[in-house]
């Protein structure tokens, strides 16, 4: 089966590197997308090659080789950029939330608000805060003593897979990642369901069945990935460790860390006229 595995994985690991490498170019190239939105989802998209980046490629090499090993340092680095990206792309959804609040709310103030060092700002708030969070996430988890066994039940360092390698009491550990995990995930959430529900309230105050429909076909797309995002990440990391089943869990990292980068550039293209646009654009000047 490995074979097939590789060939598969490759695949989608392909699809990923092209699909978001798309995205990202037609939003770089093309000026009628030089928009906050655009924005961020061009950090999106180089956030989700990254991200597969960071665990896929060791996973094929594993699929070919009898000696599936990683050294101690690379897998504290693998957990550390894993977690630092899985962090910032939740905050980005956040801001990505926020960006469409101003934009239905408060339309005629929104491009002096949501203006380019904003937007950067934003942005480089989120990149920081994955990667000092992932930073607090990683030494905690890897203060502990791991003596043997050593073999990761997992395709990567993951923190759950890791503490069961512990040779000593992990429950405050355990309870430290389980709050960590309830509060990173947790006040996303929260933040923008709230920017939804002004969202809503100012959707349902237009006239026009079409203005409705137009002012919520911006959100179709976002709403989507942070369904299916934050619904496999809340499932891992919404339990305490002491309910951490490796073979269940395994096929939600896979689908919240491989899967959701995959449909990014596929919900965010179909879904979307101005990418679509700028994609026929760039075929005719071929």
């Amino acid at each position: 089966m490995q074979l097939l595995l590789f060939a598969v994985f490759l695949a989608i690991y392909l699809a990923i590197l092209f699909g978001n490498s798309l995205i990202f170019a037609l939003i770089r190239i093309d000026s009628h997308l030089h928009m906050p939105m655009y924005f961020f989802l061009a950090n999106l998209s180089f956030l989700d090659i990254s991200y597969t980046t960071t665990t896929v490629p060791q996973m094929l090499l594993h699929l070919l080789s009898k000696k599936k090993s990683i050294s101690y340092t690379g897998c504290i680095i693998q957990m550390y950029i894993f977690l630092s990206l899985g962090i910032t792309e939740c905050t980005l959804y956040t801001v990505m939330a926020y960006d469409r609040y101003m934009a239905i709310c408060h339309p005629l103030h929104y491009t002096i608000i949501m203006s380019m060092s904003v937007c950067v700002k934003m942005a480089a708030s989120s990149w920081v805060g994955g990667f000092f969070f992932a930073m607090v996430h990683t030494s905690v988890t890897m203060r502990l003593p791991y003596c043997g066994p050593n073999e990761i039940n997992h395709f990567f360092c993951e923190v759950l897979a890791i503490l069961k390698l512990a040779c000593a009491d992990t429950r405050v550990t355990e309870m430290v990642v389980f709050v960590m995990g309830v509060i990173l995930l947790m006040i996303p959430v929260f933040l923008i369901l709230v920017s939804y529900v002004f969202i809503l309230m100012a959707i349902l105050r237009i006239s026009s069945v079409e203005g409705r429909f137009k002012a919520f076909s911006t959100c179709t797309a976002h709403i989507t990935m942070v369904t299916l995002s934050y619904g496999a990440a809340m499932f891992m990391y919404m339990h305490p460790a002491s309910n951490y089943a490796p073979e269940r869990d395994k096929y939600f990292s896979f689908f919240y860390s491989v899967v959701s980068s995959l449909l990014n550039p596929l919900i965010y293209s179909l879904r979307n006229k101005d990418v679509k646009g700028a994609l026929v654009k760039l075929m005719g000047k071929k």
